[in-house]
């Protein structure tokens, strides 16, 4: 079925006058009243009456009208719809994120992208950052911010956040404003696996080792908060992203680090053969609001 006579149907029904429709159409009668007489042989009806004064909807018509109507705007709603997908007006996004991520560059990116993007859903998904590469190369994730290591050659990665180290201690013990290395080598070191955050630990340590002393480690978690609930319960001390002092958990005090502490960047990532319009407006956005040596704007 032609669309085009619906929409041709729908305007005649609006006027009762097929002249009149003709030239709110744009169109010349009898191609108009062609077309109308071949709709109604496509259904087996018709959908007027004629007469010398005009044209009246028949029963049939009359019943018939709200569902082409509604076809009618189901078809708009379809261009409309193609229309933005194709610009990266509507869609979905699927976005893995470190823990710290939350803290820092997701409040600030989110509402900005979605206030100028409302037609676009965002789905967020908590991963490690050794987790989040597969899952982009996979197409699982669309994009993610994580802690950059090795790069794989078939994503990209725009640095978005950089930031130094604290420490997370105990609370109720007595404990320098700034400590240094030698300080909190006499404590247990609660830390990332290696293999979940290379960089991150490679700087816990390289620090420990430029102050001359070589840490205990104690326990190892995958999680920021998992580490900081350590913390709390006594387990040892650890370096973690100085956002996560805005986690406010009872029992951790924050220091800052002597020397000023190594620094630890978020990355976001996403597969360099991806050219949709929605990953490109995205990274679009992030570009637009952190400078490229992952320093805030």
């Amino acid at each position: 079925m032609d669309l085009r006579h619906l929409r041709y149907f729908a305007a005649v029904a609006a006027t009762e006058h097929v002249g009149r429709a003709a030239a709110g159409l744009g169109i010349a009668q009898p191609p108009l009243s062609r077309a109308i007489r071949a709709l109604e042989s496509e259904l087996g009806v018709a959908l007027f009456e004629r007469g010398a004064r005009g044209v009246r909807l028949s029963p049939a018509g009359a019943a018939l009208l709200p569902e082409a109507r509604r076809l009618l705007r189901d078809a708009e709603a379809f261009r409309t719809g193609a229309r933005q997908f194709a610009s990266g007006e509507a869609g979905t996004l699927a976005i893995g994120f470190v823990s710290t991520a939350a803290y820092n560059v997701l409040p600030r990116l989110l509402p900005r992208f979605r206030a100028r993007r409302p037609g676009v859903r965002v789905v967020l998904r908590e991963a490690t950052s050794d987790v989040q590469p597969p899952a982009l190369v996979a197409g699982d994730l669309d994009l993610g911010f994580l802690i950059p290591s090795t790069g794989d050659p078939a994503l990209a990665y725009l640095p978005v956040h950089r930031e130094r180290l604290i420490a997370a201690l105990p609370a109720g013990r007595r404990w320098p404003a700034v400590p240094d290395a030698r300080r909190l080598a006499r404590e247990p070191l609660i830390l990332f696996p290696r293999a979940v955050a290379p960089s991150l630990h490679d700087a816990v340590l390289g620090w420990c080792r430029q102050g001359g002393v070589e840490p205990s480690i104690e326990q190892e978690a995958i999680q920021m908060q998992t580490i900081v609930s350590l913390v709390a319960a006594g387990m040892g001390i650890s370096l973690v992203p100085a956002s996560l002092a805005h986690l406010k958990r009872t029992g951790v005090v924050y220091r800052p680090l002597d020397g000023g502490g190594p620094t630890v960047s978020i990355a976001l990532a996403w597969r360099r053969a991806d050219d949709s319009p929605l990953t490109r407006a995205f990274v679009g956005e992030a570009r637009g609001l952190f400078r490229t040596d992952g320093s805030p704007t």
